[in-house]
């Protein structure tokens, strides 16, 4: 009878201590944590994911203003003084408080915008000549009269600006408000501070010089200014009406002690125009080394004039369509780009580009690089920016456009509803004053961003000076003609390919250093691996990069061959190594596992590097012709035998599978019935010969490749570098293996021990098993390990900056550096003016490189959990 079949006094009587029941129920407190935990760990979670919206939100924000172009804050009705005369010229100051006008009298005419009450101002004396044309420097300062006597005569006409306290006014305007106000002689405005600003005019008028010899009237003039203070220049060009047309260069030099100064003029006759042109104006280069005559009807003549004394008529080209008659033509800031606008309505912009097709004197011809909307009626008017490659045209029907000619975008529109006369952009680019007669309008215009668009960020754009559409990312330069160039293509591209570089290192060694670690090495082994691996992630970035830059890159510059090599050597030095301990007995074998295995491994690698550095020379004078560098850029040798060394693991791979495919199972049973050692040595003979066959394979393959033209010469390795994407994925390798390792190790050792044990019962081989149960079981894991790990490169910035040039450039080239969204946004953050271009560019980069993690974190999630869920059904 059983103890619980007993009364219960019979049990005390007997001795038997009767048995509990277990409470089995769950304390309150414990339902009270885990309640509090899944709560906890639920907002947690939403809290995560509202931020990373909110980032996103963030960025957007801020990315935004890029493209909305333009718009129209003010519009105010203008009404000058009426004065009889031509006007010749128009400017405003860059306050958008004076317009100047001068007429054909010589008269300079200064009203107040906002009152039109008109200023005094000084007048330019021209002794009675006539004036026939006249033009002006981009920023309006220096300008040049043409005469109807065939002289000329140079002016400067400028903005005097100060500001006084308010004491210091005068008594006429110490009424003075919120707004501005004038004595008569100066403009006195309110700024910040308790001051008013003074705004004078002034005007200067040097002597005149006859230039046509035979007083023909002067149809065409441009000028430009340069030099220093103790050496100035002036070249100007002149078209008379007879078509001669001249080039001259006054040089002034200041004599520092007398304080005199000293002018010579030099003057060439440019080759003559042909019979019946009819000149519509004249462009100058700043350098004075090209001169483009235009006539009515789109003809342009364009000298080189390199060689002053025997300038050469270079090209003729036309730059209207068919009959339509040029109206505008004009330089935009920089003078690489010129605007032809026609009176079909037509706004094109021109780049003078080198071509090897160009059947010119210079090789250099006229080449149609934006072609912008259409006015709707003939164009009438232009005012270029002062500042970017902003400019505004105006057409006969009083609609006036602010363009801008890379972009290729009208930022705003706005209608005069008359015919303009003149207009007028203003040098900060805030503001666009059209006038018609004594009447006009004045537009105050927001245009915080001209040069962004979608097509422009993302897409191919014709900038100056190159020779055709590119993706560019230049951010700043030294010169005031500079135009930022912001495509992030490159930036992208640099990312990518930093990546992609580094996982092709990363993740086999870091795989096979976990398969080696989970499956073969004895527990003590890899108790002292495994927390050396991941001691390696604990190197701070800056440290990696300091040593990829100062010590890496360097290092590998000198035994480049060396280190291509050691692709090669070290993995068939371990093959190699492999079928040898085959040939150990037994007992031998088993004595030497762990840690005197391990160590064994590392001197096959350090033996395998020593012959490397040994065999580099040879190496270097049969693939590479003696000379990497010079071989890299296609100087010298031939592209076969590398070719063939990328084709090796393709080869030994396929020729691998077809033997184990076809001739295994029959080798199997002959290795079968010999000893241990004899069938070690037949697994050798076979493996070394898969190693030629593979290396007759691959130069088969190269040669034939070779032979059709296929070179990986300037796609894949061109120009080396020292700071280049092999450095730096040697060290992002270095940062993303313990990552992936880890993960991937933990995955699986995770796995269940009854499919490792069912694999070995059925004669699997532990690589076999590792092969096909345990690395298929553990994918999702595994899966996700190189997702981080991809994650860790993509995000990389410090090793980036340090060790790849920055240079964003779209090559594959390994030999060669490149740019990363993270890294550009460090190097050039610090540097960016709050809420402009570049500062919200670099925003945009960071949006992009916020969607490209997003997606690809997405797209791996849903493939892990396919794994996932495929392994659970084991």
């Amino acid at each position: 009878m059983s103890d619980a079949a007993l009364p219960e006094n019979q049990n005390e009587q007997s001795g038997v201590i009767p048995r509990r029941r277990r409470n089995r129920s769950t304390r309150k407190s414990v339902i009270i944590i885990d309640k509090a935990a899944d709560w906890i760990i639920s907002v947690g979670g939403i809290l995560v994911i509202l931020a990373v919206f909110g980032i996103m939100a963030f960025l957007a924000e801020v990315v935004v203003p890029l493209f909305t172009g333009g718009s129209i804050e003010e519009r105010r009705e203008i009404s000058l003084p009426t004065v009889p005369g031509q006007v010749l010229l128009t400017r405003m100051d860059e306050y958008r408080s004076i317009v100047v006008q001068v007429k054909n009298s010589g008269e300079i005419v200064a009203s107040h915008t906002a009152s039109g009450q008109r200023l005094t101002a000084p007048t330019f004396d021209f002794g009675g000549r006539v004036v026939s044309t006249v033009a002006a420097t981009i920023d309006g300062r220096n300008i040049i009269f043409g005469f109807e006597d065939g002289s000329i005569q140079f002016a400067r006409l400028g903005f005097g600006v100060s500001v006084l306290p308010r004491d210091q006014v005068p008594a006429t305007v110490r009424s003075l408000g919120e707004t501005a106000s004038t004595d008569g002689t100066a403009l006195f405005d309110v700024v910040p501070g308790n001051q008013v600003r003074r705004i004078t005019i002034d005007a200067q008028l040097d002597e005149p010089q006859q230039i046509s010899e035979a007083k023909a009237p002067i149809v065409a003039v441009d000028y430009r200014v340069g030099g220093t203070v103790e050496r100035s220049t002036r070249a100007f060009v002149t078209v008379d009406k007879n078509g001669e047309a001249k080039l001259s260069i006054a040089e002034s030099r200041l004599n520092m002690l007398t304080r005199r100064a000293t002018t010579t003029v030099n003057s060439t006759t440019l080759p003559s125009l042909p019979a019946g042109v009819s000149v519509r104006d004249v462009l100058m280069t700043d350098k004075a080394d090209q001169v483009y005559i235009a006539d009515l009807s789109g003809r342009v003549f364009r000298y080189d004039v390199r060689d002053f004394r025997k300038p050469v008529l270079a090209e003729t080209a036309k730059l209207t369509d068919g009959n339509t008659e040029l109206r505008v033509f004009a330089f935009l800031i920089g003078e690489q780009s010129i605007i032809a606008g026609g009176s079909d309505g037509s706004v094109n912009v021109y780049f003078r580009l080198e071509r090897a097709d160009a059947d010119t004197t210079d090789r250099y011809k006229m080449v149609r690089a934006h072609t912008l909307e259409r006015h709707k009626s003939a164009v009438v008017a232009v005012s270029q920016s002062q500042r970017g490659k902003s400019f505004a045209t105006a057409d006969a029907d009083g609609n006036v456009w602010i363009r801008h000619s890379t972009s290729e975008q009208v930022l705003v529109r706005a209608a005069l509803g008359a015919t303009p006369d003149d207009i007028v952009l203003t040098p900060r680019d805030d503001a666009v004053l059209a006038l018609s007669g004594s009447k006009g309008a004045l537009w105050r215009v927001r245009i915080p961003h001209p040069e962004t668009t979608w097509a422009s960020i993302f897409g191919k754009i014709w900038y100056e000076g190159y020779p055709q559409p590119t993706y560019t990312w230049q951010s700043s330069s030294g010169t005031d003609s500079f135009e930022p160039k912001f495509s992030l293509v490159p930036l992208i591209f640099g990312t990518i390919k930093a990546t992609l570089y580094t996982m092709l290192f990363a993740v086999p060694l870091a795989l096979f250093a976990a398969i080696y670690t989970s499956e073969f090495v004895h527990k003590s082994v890899r108790a002292t691996v495994k927390p050396v691996m991941e001691m390696m992630a604990s190197l701070p970035s800056v440290v990696l990069g300091f040593i990829a830059a100062l010590i890496l890159a360097p290092f590998v510059e000198v035994w480049i061959s060396a280190v291509i090599l050691a692709f090669l050597f070290v993995p068939v030095a371990l093959l190699l190594a492999a079928y040898l301990w085959q040939l150990l007995p037994r007992d031998t074998a088993l004595r030497l596992e762990g840690l005197p295995k391990f160590a064994l491994f590392f001197l096959v690698i350090a033996f395998a590097m020593w012959l490397t550095v040994q065999a580099s020379p040879t190496f270097e004078s049969i693939f590479f012709a003696g000379d990497l560098r010079q071989w890299a850029n296609g100087s010298i040798g031939s592209g076969t035998p590398f070719l063939a060394m990328i084709l090796f693991p393709l080869s030994l791979t396929a020729i691998v599978m077809l033997m184990r495919r076809y001739g295994d199972e029959r080798l199997g049973k002959i290795m079968a019935s010999l000893p241990a050692v004899q069938a070690g040595g037949v697994d050798l003979l076979r493996g070394l010969i898969q190693l030629v066959l593979a290396g007759f394979t691959a130069y088969i393959v190269a040669s034939l490749l070779g032979a059709i033209g296929f070179d990986l010469r300037g796609g894949f390795v061109d120009t080396y570098v020292q700071r280049n994407t092999l450095v730096v994925s040697f060290a992002m390798a270095f940062a993303v293996i313990p990552i992936i390792y880890t993960i991937a190790e933990d995955a699986m050792n995770a796995v269940p021990e009854h499919l490792r044990a069912a694999s070995l019962a059925c004669g699997a081989t532990p690589w076999q098993t590792s092969i096909s149960v345990i690395l298929p079981t553990a994918m999702s894991g595994v899966f996700a390990a190189i997702m981080i790990g991809m994650g860790r490169a993509v995000g990389e910035t410090m090793i980036v900056v340090m060790a790849a040039g920055n240079t964003p450039i779209l090559e594959w080239n390994l030999f060669n550096g490149l740019r990363a969204l993270s890294a550009n946004i460090a190097v050039e953050l610090p540097e960016a003016v709050r809420d402009d271009s570049l500062y919200r560019m670099l925003f945009l980069a960071a949006l992009v490189l916020f969607i490209m993690t997003f997606v690809v974190n997405t797209l791996a999630e849903i493939i892990r959990q396919r794994f996932r869920k495929r392994a659970a059904q084991l």
